[in-house]
C-alpha cells in the first residue's frame, strides 16, 4: 500500500466582521496572507 503525502495545515484565520473562524481555500492559494473576510457578505459589510 502506497503512503499518500499529508496535507499542509494551514491555521485557520478569525474574520474580522463577524469574528467567527474560516479555513483555507482552494480559491485564496495565492493571497491568503491578504485575506480578511470569510465571505463576501462579510467583506461588503466592513464599514460595520
Amino acid at each position: 500500500m502506497a503512503k499518500l503525502p499529508q496535507k499542509k495545515r494551514i491555521e485557520p484565520k478569525i474574520c474580522i466582521v463577524c469574528h467567527r473562524p474560516f479555513e483555507w481555500r482552494k480559491k485564496w492559494e495565492k493571497n491568503w496572507d491578504e485575506v480578511k473576510y470569510c465571505s463576501d457578505k462579510c467583506r461588503m459589510h466592513k464599514a460595520r
